[in-house]
């Protein structure tokens, strides 16, 4: 990946439905090769998806919380990630050390609604304790900024 896949990568995440002609020349290449270099961002992975963020408040999920969760057992597994992905409300899943076995990004309408869906996360096979720390407000959010790891020693490719 070289500084023009960064660049590429830098504008698409500030806007993923800007025309590639308008990629291209904010790069200085042809819109042909803005759509080249982006289709083998997409197949390599760099790019895995293309989506729209919505707002979370507009669709009434004003309630956010962040949940560490306990298990009896090993809960790293496909089953457990199917589980998981099942609740709708939970937006993210990550097997975590220390402690806590996951970490769960949940977004409810309300924190009654959050307890409904700890309520369904303990039903998941091993799950034994949670602890939930709630969001009261995000200062910011950030991507990954491609131009900010050029030197990385992970960049082989």
């Amino acid at each position: 990946m070289d500084d023009t896949d960064r660049a590429l990568l830098a504008l698409l995440q500030g806007d993923a439905s800007r025309p590639y002609a308008e990629l291209a020349e904010a790069v200085g290449l042809s819109a042909a090769a803005v759509h080249e270099r982006v289709r083998k961002l997409r197949e390599r992975g760099v790019i895995r998806r293309t989506t729209v963020d919505v707002d979370p408040a507009a669709l009434g999920r004003d309630a956010l919380a962040f949940v560490l969760i306990s298990a009896d057992k090993w809960v790293g597994d496909a089953a457990t990630a199917r589980a998981l992905a099942a609740v709708p409300w939970v937006e993210e899943a990550h097997v975590v050390a220390g402690g806590p076995s996951l970490l769960l990004k949940v977004r409810a309408a309300s924190t009654r609604d959050l307890q409904a869906v700890l309520r369904r996360v303990y039903e998941v096979e091993g799950i034994n304790g949670t602890e939930s720390i709630v969001v009261l407000e995000t200062l910011f959010e950030r991507p990954v900024d491609p131009r900010e790891h050029a030197d990385s020693e992970a960049d082989d490719g």
